[in-house]
């Protein structure tokens, strides 16, 4: 910060990170520095972008070093990202790990008219605010929309048979179904006992449970799509 001298700022996954952000660390130091800078020897391990729209909302400074503020932090992190994936997944965490709110984020896009991946950034952020609160989540609530399902309701709490709080990924509570999105973790076998006894839970009470692994969301839509509806109608919905 110091080497790139005046009107340099944290920026990207780097401010994100410095704010809170956790599971999201990037091995590169991203500044942010007015469009007419261009400092020099700042090492491999810096990646400089600038920007002719940096607003003093944008930027927190009563902190060390200066950063951009969360909303700002994380549009950079997504217009930044490698692929439309790993922009979702950065969004996505950080209204997961409640860092941010869709009014912020929104307020920033309406001044970045012409922001990278502006449209996914925003969809994004309102499925998040949503509920949606994983890729695979987001992914689903998507093949809903695109295949001409019901959406369903998001991380709806329930109690188990023990008392516990228990989170459903998805479940349409009109005709008693619920989603399970499985990421590798639901592979580790004390996870997945946990899943099963969840699940065995979910059935004693009356409901259907559809178990997705998360990569069929985009690899095979449409067989998940399929036997979603077939669920649906099973238990009484009409296109």
């Amino acid at each position: 910060m110091l080497a790139a001298g005046d009107g340099a700022t944290l920026a990207g996954l780097s401010a994100a990170e410095t704010g809170g952000l956790r599971g999201h660390a990037d091995d590169k130091i991203h500044l942010l520095l007015p469009a007419e800078r261009r400092p020099t020897g700042l090492g491999p391990d810096v990646v400089v972008h600038r920007s002719t729209r940096l607003d003093a909302a944008d930027v927190l400074t009563n902190g060390r070093p200066p950063r951009t503020r969360m909303a700002r932090s994380i549009i950079d992190a997504a217009q930044w990202a490698r692929s439309d994936d790993q922009a979702r997944i950065v969004i996505a965490a950080c209204f997961q790990q409640r860092l941010v709110a869709l009014r912020s984020v929104e307020a920033v896009l309406d001044r970045l008219c012409r922001a990278r991946r502006r449209q996914l950034i925003l969809q994004t952020a309102r499925d998040a605010a949503g509920g949606a609160h994983s890729l695979a989540e987001i992914n689903l609530t998507r093949l809903c929309d695109a295949h001409g399902l019901p959406e369903p309701a998001r991380q709806l709490v329930r109690r188990d048979a023990a008392g516990r709080r228990r989170y459903l990924d998805a479940y349409w509570e009109q005709w008693r179904i619920h989603v399970e999105v499985d990421g590798g973790q639901h592979f580790d076998p004390q996870h997945a006992w946990a899943d099963m006894q969840r699940q065995n839970d979910l059935w004693i009470a009356g409901d259907r449970v559809l178990r997705f692994p998360a990569w069929a969301l985009r690899q095979a839509p449409a067989s998940v799509a399929a036997q979603l509806r077939a669920a649906l109608k099973a238990a009484g919905w009409r296109p």
